[in-house]
């Protein structure tokens, strides 16, 4: 039985559709304006970098987010602003920005070409390093080129590192840049292997203590840090070597120069007084002089 609407109740659901259509087409800040809510995004099994801790979250990436709203707050002249934390999965990260489901993807990362068709970046807030484990006893062969101890000139480079490569399983995280990286190499090397993907870090370092990979390729201070703090990582080694390096940045809305702007504003002040070094002391070791020398880099005037 459907129930006919007076003039009065289609006013009312008129203007309540126009109202969250134009809250949905608003920028960042006027969104956070009219909520009184700026929503931060987070990978919740990303630590040190995010990771959650009962209905928030903490880790290095968090407190800078932080940091960020205290800017926001003082732009939008808001002390009474709500800071919401929403954890997100790496494969629906970047979409959840794109949406406006979140204001920014705190949870450093790796901007690429096709990420930047969807959302934007700010400046970086970490260099990330690619690294490998494999299990204690590996074959030499896959060491001695994991740990690029092989020829690299003459005629037989290429069958050399095939030779510790060929017929191995590697493993990634599903979705990252480095399954891209890993195909790629792969391919250029005419490698004849196989690639196994996982949803998370953890994921990943259990298929090689399970032996259903022989080597995981991941983010040098994720695997440093579960390696660290996972019993169950004994028999796992992290090889010294890094093999690519990449600035890592949060994401945010494409089309939004002004949060854009205020974003790195915030983070090159953090640059200059010292906050990011504090930030590195807690959750990544301190930093050594080479990623004190890329602050200065990664920091706007």
């Amino acid at each position: 039985m459907s129930v006919p609407m007076n003039t009065s109740t289609r006013l009312l659901l008129a203007c309540l559709l126009s109202m969250v259509s134009a809250l949905a087409c608003a920028n960042t800040l006027e969104r956070v304006r009219a909520s009184n809510t700026l929503t931060l995004g987070y990978l919740p099994d990303f630590a040190p970098f995010s990771a959650q801790d009962g209905d928030k979250a903490n880790g290095y990436a968090i407190d800078l987010c932080l940091k960020i709203a205290d800017q926001v707050k003082t732009e939008l002249g808001l002390p009474a602003l709500q800071v919401r934390y929403q954890s997100v999965p790496a494969t629906d990260a970047i979409s959840a920005v794109d949406a406006g489901k979140v204001d920014i993807l705190c949870s450093p990362t790796p901007p690429t070409l096709e990420r930047r068709k969807a959302v934007s970046f700010t400046v970086p807030i970490y260099t990330a390093g690619l690294s490998v484990v494999v299990r204690q006893g590996a074959p030499q062969t896959l060491l001695n080129v994991l740990n690029g101890h092989v020829a690299r000139t003459g005629p037989t480079w290429r069958a050399t590192i095939n030779q510790g490569l060929t017929n191995q399983t590697f493993a990634a995280t599903a979705g990252a840049v480095t399954e891209t990286w890993i195909r790629q190499q792969m391919r250029s090397l005419g490698v004849v292997a196989t690639l196994v993907t996982a949803e998370t870090t953890d994921a990943g370092l259990k298929l090689v203590a399970d032996g259903k990979a022989d080597a995981f390729f991941a983010e040098r201070m994720l695997l440093e840090h579960l390696l660290n703090t996972k019993s169950s990582a004994g028999d796992l080694v992290l090889l010294e070597r890094i093999f690519e390096y990449a600035p890592a940045a949060m994401a945010v809305d494409r089309d939004d120069d002004d949060f854009r702007l205020l974003v790195d504003s915030a983070l090159s002040e953090m640059y200059r007084t010292g906050d990011i070094d504090r930030a590195y002391d807690k959750y990544l070791g301190g930093a050594n002089d080479t990623d004190r020398k890329l602050f200065k880099v990664y920091a706007l005037p």
